[in-house]
């Protein structure tokens, strides 16, 4: 199984808590150790099992919008966005679980023009306002429709670690990595209010596959 970069550190400190803990376990406590190595073990596989990087066949995309993480949808509304675009548009809010696969993936293809990253709070990432309080960053995309899409990572109450590897001027291709947050969070997407909307609420995303809206010309 092939695991994410940013796997590293974690890794290591997970590994040296499991050697830490369980080699005394063995020692000290014999068969009872189990009581102890089976939760420890599984615990290890599940931080493995975060930072899995699954093998995905990316599409070449135009007007579509790809879903940028795996999770689910839980806000599809119309509203103010005030940071960059300046108007109104239809926001599409997909919620990660710890289990999910974490990485971020541009929703469009075009020019990125605008990122910026904002300290905050850590409010559950599906609360309504974590999309303007939490920590989180912002990355604005024009289309080669000319069409401005702007997107957002969210810390959630567990998630403290957002990364985004993007810059002002780099070429976006939808479906393709652009950033990673660690353990549950939250991503949403500010599209046109005439943009098609191929998703509702509940529905369950995997990111660089799925479309989730159409920019219409």
């Amino acid at each position: 199984m092939k695991l994410h970069k940013e796997s590293k550190g974690t890794l290591q400190i997970a590994t040296i808590a499991v050697l830490l803990i369980g080699l005394p376990a063995i020692y000290f406590l014999k068969t009872l150790s189990l009581i102890i190595l089976v939760p420890l073990l599984v615990m290890y596989a599940l931080v493995f099992w975060f930072f899995r990087v699954p093998a995905r066949k990316i599409m070449d995309r135009t007007t579509e919008v790809i879903a940028p993480v795996d999770g689910k949808v839980v806000m599809i509304k119309e509203v103010m966005e005030d940071e960059f675009l300046k108007e109104k548009c239809l926001q599409i809010s997909i919620f990660m679980s710890p289990l999910n696969v974490h990485i971020c993936r541009y929703p469009v293809t075009g020019n990125v023009i605008y990122k910026k990253y904002h300290p905050g709070k850590y409010l559950v990432a599906w609360h309504e306002k974590s999309s303007t309080e939490n920590e989180r960053t912002s990355v604005a995309v024009e289309t080669v429709s000319q069409h401005k899409v702007l997107f957002r990572q969210i810390a959630g109450y567990v998630a403290r670690r957002i990364v985004f590897y993007c810059n002002e001027g780099d070429t976006a291709k939808a479906g393709h990595e652009f950033g990673f947050i660690k353990f549950g969070s939250r991503m949403d997407v500010f599209l046109p209010l005439n943009t098609e909307i191929k998703c509702k609420i509940g529905d369950i995303t995997t990111g660089g596959m799925d479309v989730i809206a159409e920019l219409r010309k």
